[in-house]
This record gives C-alpha cells, structure tokens and sequence, in this order.
C-alpha cells in the first residue's frame, strides 16, 4: 500500500490520494531543477505560460504522458486533456488513467480506472513550483 504525507497538511496519505498528490507534484516540477534528481518532473512548467496554440497544448500533453510514464509507476495514462491556460502561468488540465495501488512495486494486477482534475501553478520565470492542485474523482 502506498503511503506519504500530504505537502500542504502533513497529515497521512495512502493510496490513490498519495499517487493523486505525486502526480501533481511531478508535472509542477521543471525537467531538470532539482540538483539530485535531474531526470525528475515535466516539460509542463515550461508551456503553461506559452499561448494556447495546438502545438503548444500537444506539447503539453505528450509532456504529460512522458512524465507520468517515467516517474509515476501507479498510474497508467488513457487521456489527458488541456482544460484552461492563464497568461498567468496557471493551466487546468485533466488525466484520466488506471491507478495500481501496488504499481510502486511491481505489481500491476490490480487497476482501478480514475480521473483527475489538475491545476498546475507556477510562477513566470522560475523553476519552483507554487502549490499544485489536484482534485481527484475517483470513477
């Protein structure tokens, strides 16, 4: 069973609430900005600010599915939609997938389908990210 402790309360997160907040936390954080784990994040932060162009929200998107692919073992993508970009470097977006509760050890026999809402912050120019949001729904 997965376990954590949430980033904002410090209270006891397990299951599909830990992997929610690690999937936030991934696509908040620059490629490459933290010292020890470079291979860590997205390629998110770095689009969110550029105007919503198909090019851009397909970058967004395909940036979604290769973090998630390398970083989160308990989910599997199927969708992600870009919802809402702000010129204020907020971008609303939706993943859904299948949730392994055993994914972060190898075992993948057990998958729930979820969805999820995401609202991404960070501030313009920097690396750090400003306080994910992710609402989850379980399906």
């Amino acid at each position: 069973m997965r376990v954590g402790v949430d980033a904002i309360s410090g209270a006891v997160l397990t299951g599909w609430d830990h992997c929610a907040q690690s999937i936030a936390t991934i696509l908040s954080t620059r490629l490459g900005s933290l010292l020890m784990a470079r291979d860590f994040g997205s390629d998110v932060p770095g689009l969110i600010d550029q105007p919503g162009t198909p090019r851009v929200i397909a970058g967004i998107v395909g940036a979604v599915a290769d973090a998630l692919r390398r970083d989160e073992p308990g989910f599997r993508l199927q969708a992600c939609r870009v919802l809402a970009m702000g010129p204020d470097g907020v971008a609303q977006l939706s993943v859904e997938g299948l949730f392994f509760p055993n994914g972060h050890l190898g075992d993948f026999s057990t998958p729930q389908p979820v969805q999820a809402s995401i609202a991404a912050r960070l501030a313009l120019g920097s690396s750090v990210p400003q306080g994910p949001l992710m609402m989850p729904v379980l399906a």
